[in-house]
């Protein structure tokens, strides 16, 4: 069978299927674990992503009309795209099944099949087992109740087949079937910084041991739904295989260096073995530095590591029980920073016990970070959060709004949604225009003679000039 899978932009407009707003920097790597499995066992797969495209009306029907099934992935602020490409599809092809998946599906339950009405199945688990089956009853060998971890319609009822399994060993997974996306260019980061190309994203673990309040995660959805890691030997063999394609890699876990021991042994591997990219942690905790262990991503090829830092008031940290304190995370910046890592922060605005000071020192202690790139956001009660079944518990917002911004008009704290985007773009702008960081910045990139990184730079602060920069954290 052939099998189209499709990572959604904006919808259709004038004729084109694309995203208008802006493109996507990192490969969809759970559809490229599904494209693996299916694979590897016989099935033809081709991947589109939409947000790395513009396809004419008449390109999209040609290439779904091609096709015996279409899996999409959904996300919580996407699923109205979703719904448009889902009613182009049937049109266009009206027997064709439309499988759905993604954090959409995992967190609302029955409702993603509400939300777009043109869809067949919803895989409310991990999906690489699940796709397997889903093709089995496409192909007449196996029936939709049978099936673990999905929900169904059938004659305009949504009906539930065999309970989810979680993968319990990472190791069983496949690489991700990367040569199906090799025609875009990821890594076009809106920040200064242009990493050497090709780029792509490797994840080590599923799920995260810590609870942070704002957090949507499957954890809080999936009884059961433990965080698991891949193995060192498992996690090296990739990063060597991918290491001939790519100069550019990402880990995008939620926490790549959760366990300590586990990374220790992954550096320890990739200096034996050696490998030529540049590697980069999205996700880190600034409980998790250790000297050694720095010393030895370094020598390795880490060139970034990004922090959620979120706050730079301890009572607001506290609130979010995200579990550190503004000293560790001095320590982590200093200790990255000494390391010769670019550093990335995130921060939020919009916890209900924020005033304009506790705002006022979050941007103070940002700047007082002196990191390479801070991005600033609002607070987002996602459904699937805790603060989010909090809010719905105390009637402060309804269980049918699944992502609302913490804002005065809701209740949901002291600013309203115009003085909280004012004050992210004064913050995103006021970091990056100040003499000290533009001459710190200019300073690094002519001493490490890297004039990509001064230029970028450049025109990533001339961008701030022109428009407004709304960007939110998670």
């Amino acid at each position: 069978m052939k099998i189209l899978l499709l990572k959604c932009g904006s919808g259709l407009k004038k004729g084109v299927i694309t995203d208008f707003n802006s493109q996507t920097v990192y490969p969809p790597l759970g559809l490229l674990y599904i494209a693996a499995v299916l694979e590897n066992n016989g099935h033809q797969v081709e991947i589109l992503d939409l947000f790395m495209e513009d396809l004419s009306s008449e390109q999209f029907t040609k290439t779904i009309a091609s096709a015996d099934a279409i899996g999409i992935s959904v996300y919580m602020d996407n699923y109205r795209d979703v719904a448009t490409i889902s009613k182009i599809i049937k049109e266009t092809e009206p027997t064709i099944p439309i499988i759905l998946g993604g954090p959409h599906c995992i967190i609302t339950k029955h409702r993603a099949l509400n939300d777009i009405p043109q869809a067949d199945i919803s895989v409310i688990s991990e999906g690489e087992q699940t796709i397997i089956e889903i093709v089995k009853y496409i192909q007449g060998k196996q029936k939709l109740s049978d099936i673990h971890g999905i929900l169904y319609k059938e004659k305009n009822t949504i009906k539930t087949g065999k309970p989810l399994r979680i993968i319990k060993d990472l190791d069983t997974l496949p690489v991700p079937a990367r040569h199906l996306v090799e025609k875009y260019d990821y890594g076009n980061f809106p920040w200064g910084f242009k990493y050497r190309k090709k780029f792509t994203s490797i994840i080590t673990s599923r799920g995260c041991p810590f609870s942070c309040r704002f957090c949507a995660r499957y954890g809080n959805t999936i009884q059961g739904y433990a965080y698991r890691q891949r193995s060192a030997e498992n996690v090296v063999k990739e990063i060597q295989e991918i290491d001939q394609c790519y100069n550019s890699i990402m880990f995008v876990d939620d926490n790549f260096l959760a366990d300590i021991r586990r990374a220790h042994k992954i550096f320890d591997m990739l200096l034996e073995t050696g490998i030529d990219s540049d590697l980069m942690i999205m996700g880190a905790r600034v409980d998790t530095i250790n000297k050694e262990l720095y010393t030895k991503m370094k020598k390795a090829g880490v060139k970034l590591i990004g922090y959620g830092i979120e706050s730079g008031n301890q009572d607001v940290l506290d609130y979010y029980n995200k579990k550190i304190t503004l000293q560790q995370i001095r320590n982590a910046v200093n200790l990255a920073q000494k390391s010769g890592f670019k550093t990335f922060g995130t921060f939020i605005f919009g916890a209900p016990i924020e005033t304009t000071k506790h705002i006022e020192n979050t941007i103070k202690f940002a700047y007082s970070l002196k990191l390479d790139v801070a991005l600033f956001g609002v607070l987002f009660y996602a459904m699937g959060s805790d603060l989010w079944k909090e809010a719905v518990q105390n009637d402060v917002i309804s269980k049918d709004e699944y992502i609302v911004v913490a804002n005065s008009q809701r209740n949901l704290g002291n600013f309203t949604l115009e003085e909280l985007y004012s004050y992210v773009r004064k913050a995103n702008r006021s970091y990056y225009l100040r003499p000290t960081y533009i001459a710190t910045q200019l300073s690094r990139a002519i001493l490490n003679g890297d004039i990509n990184v001064l230029l970028n730079g450049m025109k990533f602060i001339t961008d701030l000039k022109k428009k407004n920069v709304d960007r939110s954290t998670s």
